[in-house]
């Protein structure tokens, strides 16, 4: 492939890569929780996976997605985790998506904030210092699946405060935002966007989620 077709390419995606990474494909680093490394689904059917699998689609290479996330993950621990992580310092795409199991732990908006407007610094500067390469997620509502019906009104409530925290942070600091809540709450009348778990989204779902990081990308270049 020449190189100028390569970089006409890149541009499709917000010009998130540079002449290295043609050579040595995208690096993409994935922040957050049980959503983030898909609890319950193939990791290849997991959010971070099917984005950059729509990467290569576009005929870019692309490393493995590096992910950072565990199930029951908070802010705190996503945190530390990087802390102690030896990561390099300028991946060409991050993406964040974290604070449910601060809200289903009954942990404070107040810590929520304090911690999530570190974990966008943080992902910035992983970012190389380029915040268009930073994509924050919102947190899903698990109050629309069959574990979380029972209490659906409060569990909504709470995370539509977390997530006006987490959006208020994010256009604070210039960074990409990504509205998924919307296709969570589609988790009843579409029983197939959740897993066999009753509780975390399916694989369908997690493609709904990268179409829409995607999405977010091309209307960048269009900008």
């Amino acid at each position: 492939m020449k190189l100028t077709k390569i970089i006409l390419g890149f541009t499709m995606i917000l010009s998130l890569v540079s002449c290295k990474t043609s050579q040595e494909g995208v690096s993409y680093l994935a922040l957050g929780d049980s959503y983030t490394i898909g609890e319950s689904v193939a990791t290849n059917s997991n959010f971070p996976y099917q984005l950059a699998d729509s990467i290569s689609n576009d005929g870019m290479e692309y490393t493995s997605p590096a992910i950072i996330a565990r199930t029951g993950w908070r802010t705190d621990q996503l945190l530390g985790a990087i802390e102690s992580s030896y990561l390099k310092k300028e991946y060409d795409l991050v993406t964040l998506l974290i604070g449910v199991n601060n809200e289903f732990q009954g942990r404070s908006l107040e810590e929520y904030e304090r911690d999530f407007t570190l974990l966008c610094q943080k992902s910035i500067e992983l970012a190389g210092n380029k915040k268009e390469r930073v994509f924050v997620l919102s947190i899903p509502d698990y109050g629309f699946t069959p574990y979380g019906k029972p209490n659906m009104n409060r569990i909504s409530s709470r995370i539509d405060s977390f997530n006006a925290s987490n959006k208020r942070i994010a256009d604070s600091l210039q960074l990409n935002y990504i509205d998924i809540t919307g296709i969570s709450r589609q988790g009843l009348s579409d029983p197939d966007l959740v897993a066999d778990d009753g509780l975390h989204p399916s694989a369908k779902m997690y493609g709904l989620w990268a179409q829409e990081i995607r999405r977010k990308m091309q209307m960048k270049t269009q900008d």
